[in-house]
């Protein structure tokens, strides 16, 4: 039980640091001296489609990430190596 309470933690304040740098980047854009926050590149894969004939599939996975996301990721983990000790 003590692992899946560390794993939800973990998985909590992850999200929680994503979704957070995500709002700050978003209030941020086209604001002088803290637009630099919210710049960002997408990595990923684009579209893969593939063709089997009988089947037709397409896989594609982007992820838009902005530097006040990894302020917020680094500060959640920081928080939850905190926490995490005492779960």
């Amino acid at each position: 039980m003590e692992k899946f309470k560390k794993a939800f933690a973990f998985i909590f304040f992850m999200l929680a640091g994503i979704v957070l740098g995500a709002f700050i980047a978003y209030i941020c854009a086209g604001k002088a001296y803290v637009d630099w926050l919210s710049w960002g590149r997408d990595i990923g894969i684009e579209n893969v489609a593939v063709d089997l004939y009988v089947i037709k599939f397409s896989l594609g996975l982007m992820i838009h990430a902005t530097i006040s996301q990894i302020f917020t990721i680094t500060l959640a983990l920081i928080m939850f190596a905190k926490v995490g000790k005492s779960i």
